[in-house]
C-alpha cells in the first residue's frame, strides 16, 4: 500500500457529499429533527468511559478497488462526519476514523449489497503489523471452517458466536463455554470473568517461564524473556460446535528494554466487564476471516494476508475545491455524558512501548480501523 498524505475529511469540499435529511428512511428517530429538510444528525455513546461521537450524516461515494481486475467502483454510502467528540477520542483514537461494519441497515456492507455490487458478505485478513485488506462480496473458500452467528440478549443483530471451550496446551477447561462478539476494532481478546480466571490459571500452570510483575496493570500475567530464551507459549484453541476450532496463532504481547530487546512478554487476554467475550484483532492475526451474512454464520482459515504487499489502491487525490464550511470533525468536550453505553468495549491504554501497534476502538456494530487497510470489491 502506498503511503498518503491525507487530510480531515470536509464534505464541503467533496463534490459528491450532501447532508442526509431528516426525511431519509436512515434517520432515526430522536436525531433532534424538526422538519424533514434540515440534516440528520447522529450520536453514539461507547463503552469506554465517557466517549462520544456526534455530528451529522453525510451521503457520499466510497471508492473500492477489484481484485477481479475490473474497473474500480464508487459506492454510495452513509457517513457520521463528527462535530463532538468525547474521552478516547481526544486522546487520538482512530485518527483516520472507524467504518462500520455491523449488520444494520446504515453499515457499509449493508449499502454495497443492497446496490447490487457485491454479495451480502465480506472478509478481511491482518498483517502482524496491523495492516490488511477488507474483501466486500467475499464469502471465503470451501475448505474453510464455519460457526453460526448467534442471537445476543435476544437479537440476531451482531456478529456474535457460542464458544463450546476453551483449551490450553493439552487441556480443554470443563465449564468454559461462552458467547463472543468478533470484532476487529477491539485490540485484544476478552473472556467472561470466570473462564478468564481458569483460563489464565491454567495457563499460568502450563508455561515453562518465570512469573514477572509489571507495571502496567493492563496485564496481569506476564513473564520473563530474552532474545536468546523464548519459552513455548501453550496452545490456546476456542472450540465450537461440530468439531470446529480456531486456534490463536499468537496470543502474546511481546515487550522490549530500554536497548530495544526482547525483555519480557504477556498474555494479550483480558478479563471482559460483561457476561459475554470478545474475539478482537490479536486473535485474527494469521487468519482470513469471513463474515458471511447471507448464510449467517462466521467462517476463517489460515492466511499471511502476503498479498496485501503487492497492492494496489485506488487513486486518492487532493480537492479542487475551496475551504470548507464544515469544519469537521473538531476536538470539542462533549459537554454531558453518554446515557446509553454499547455493550462493547477498547482494551485500556498501555503506557508502555510494545513491539506491536496497539489499536484501541470498539462500539457495538462491528467496526476497523481505517488505517493502513485497502478496500476491496470482490
Amino acid at each position: 500500500m502506498q503511503d498518503r498524505d491525507l487530510g480531515i475529511y470536509k464534505p464541503a469540499e467533496s463534490t459528491t457529499s450532501r447532508h442526509l435529511p431528516c426525511s431519509h428512511e436512515l434517520c432515526q428517530p430522536g436525531s433532534g429533527c424538526t422538519n424533514p429538510k434540515q440534516p440528520c444528525t447522529y450520536n453514539i455513546d461507547y463503552f469506554s468511559e465517557n466517549t462520544t461521537s456526534s455530528g451529522l450524516l453525510i451521503e457520499d461515494s466510497l471508492h473500492l478497488n477489484s481484485r477481479e481486475g475490473h474497473a474500480p467502483v464508487n459506492a454510495s454510502v452513509i457517513i457520521g462526519c463528527g462535530r463532538k467528540q468525547s474521552g478516547d477520542y481526544l486522546d487520538g483514537i482512530a485518527p483516520d476514523g472507524l467504518l462500520g461494519l455491523g449488520m444494520a441497515d446504515i453499515s457499509v456492507p449493508s449499502f454495497l449489497a443492497r446496490a447490487g455490487l457485491v454479495r451480502n458478505s465480506f472478509s478481511m485478513c491482518f498483517k502482524e503489523d496491523s495492516s490488511g485488506r477488507i474483501f466486500f462480496g467475499d464469502q471465503g473458500v470451501s475448505s474453510q471452517q464455519s460457526t453460526p452467528f448467534v442471537p445476543l440478549y435476544g437479537k440476531l443483530q451482531t456478529y456474535a458466536v457460542n464458544v463450546d471451550k476453551s483449551c490450553i496446551g493439552h487441556k480443554c477447561l470443563e465449564g468454559s463455554s461462552f458467547q463472543a462478539l468478533v470484532d476487529s476494532g477491539t485490540s485484544f481478546t476478552s473472556l467472561p470473568p470466570d473462564v478468564y480466571k481458569a483460563f489464565t490459571t491454567e495457563f499460568d500452570k502450563q508455561i515453562n517461564a518465570s512469573r514477572v510483575p509489571y507495571e502496567d496493570s493492563t496485564w496481569k500475567y506476564c513473564y520473563s524473556a530474552s532474545p536468546l530464551e523464548m519459552p513455548d507459549v501453550p496452545t490456546i484453541i476456542l472450540a465450537f460446535a461440530a468439531n470446529k476450532s480456531f486456534q490463536a496463532v499468537n496470543p502474546i504481547l511481546p515487550f522490549n528494554d530500554e536497548q530495544g530487546a526482547l525483555a519480557r512478554f504477556c498474555l494479550a487476554v483480558l478479563p471482559s466487564t460483561e457476561p459475554i467475550g470478545i474475539i478482537g484483532q490479536n486473535f485474527l492475526v494469521g487468519y482470513h476471516v469471513v463474515f458471511d451474512r447471507e448464510s449467517m454464520k462466521l467462517g476463517w482459515y489460515r492466511s499471511e494476508c502476503r498479498d496485501v504487499d503487492n497492492s494496489t489502491t485506488v487513486p486518492l487525490g487532493p480537492s479542487q475545491h475551496g475551504s470548507s464550511e464544515d469544519p469537521l470533525p473538531s476536538n470539542e468536550q462533549q459537554t454531558s455524558p453518554p446515557v446509553t453505553p454499547a455493550t462493547t468495549g477498547t482494551a485500556p491504554p498501555s503506557s508502555a512501548t510494545t513491539n506491536r501497534q496497539m489499536l484501541f476502538a470498539s462500539s457495538y456494530p462491528l467496526l476497523f480501523l481505517t488505517m493502513s487497510t485497502v478496500f476491496f470489491i470482490s
